[in-house]
């Protein structure tokens, strides 16, 4: 416990999800915490003494207001998790002009937005570390994923080019890449399954542990890629799957 006790983080898209679980974690291991969302439904879910500010990260101006906001809350920064991010279905063929430019430009240059306006803060830090949301398919190819796949794997490029980059500003740069994740973006497009039960039992069957990843296990992983324990880690990834991008089993009897 108390990992992060004295240290102050800023997690995007922590209203909801890995975000939200990020935020309750940190909180638990002793961190100041500030999150940043488009909006709340539920203030009451951030862990207490958690702060909120609202911004839309396709917006620059709003993201320096809000992330100024933050540090100027916190006192300084020490931990930024860029976890805002949308998600997008469908082949190349069927993605639109509109919806390449609008999801890449939450999920990559929504992410780059953030953490050059927090960087500065990020410098002055002597725990500085990024951690950045990717995900499995960034590596692995799915169906029906062209558009997201694409700004994941920019994502898990953009990690290494920061980690870089933050090397003589001494800013650890990590990524975590989860599998299919028990969250309310999966469960909306479970709901509008024509076979909801059915689909939610292929998507665990996807995953050689048999069932979807749980937000906790993630937030964990985001935990020692921002504790200062993991000093000599850096453009590294953690990826929570279940074992889906690396392990080849025979199908169970």
């Amino acid at each position: 416990m108390n990992e992060l006790q004295g240290l102050k983080a800023l997690v995007t898209g922590g209203a909801s999800g890995i975000g939200l679980a990020v935020a309750r974690t940190f909180a638990a291991e002793g961190a100041a915490v500030v999150v940043l969302d488009l909006a709340i439904d539920r203030p009451d879910a951030l862990p207490p003494g958690a702060g909120y500010v609202a911004a839309d990260i396709s917006d620059d101006s709003a993201v320096r207001a809000a992330v100024g906001s933050a540090v100027e809350s916190l006192g300084g920064l020490d931990i930024l998790v860029n976890n805002a991010g949308i998600g997008a279905q469908g082949t190349v063929e069927d993605a639109t002009d509109e919806e390449w430019h609008r999801v890449l430009d939450v999920n990559v240059v929504g992410t780059a937005r953030v953490s050059r306006a927090a960087w500065p803060a990020l410098r002055a830090s002597a725990q500085a570390a990024v951690v950045n949301t990717a995900s499995l398919v960034a590596t692995a190819g799915l169906p029906q994923r062209a558009v997201y796949s694409a700004s994941k794997g920019a994502v898990l490029a953009l990690t290494r080019a920061m980690a870089a980059d933050g090397m003589p500003d001494g800013i650890r740069v990590n990524a975590v890449s989860p599998g299919t994740a028990d969250t309310p973006w999966i469960g909306r497009l479970l709901a509008s399954a024509p076979d909801p039960v059915a689909e939610r039992a292929a998507l665990e069957a996807r995953q050689p542990h048999g069932r979807l990843v749980s937000p906790d296990e993630i937030a964990h992983a985001v935990l020692y890629l921002a504790s200062p324990r993991a000093g000599s880690t850096t453009g590294a990834e953690i990826t929570v799957d279940g074992g889906m991008a690396g392990l080849r089993l025979r199908p169970r009897p």
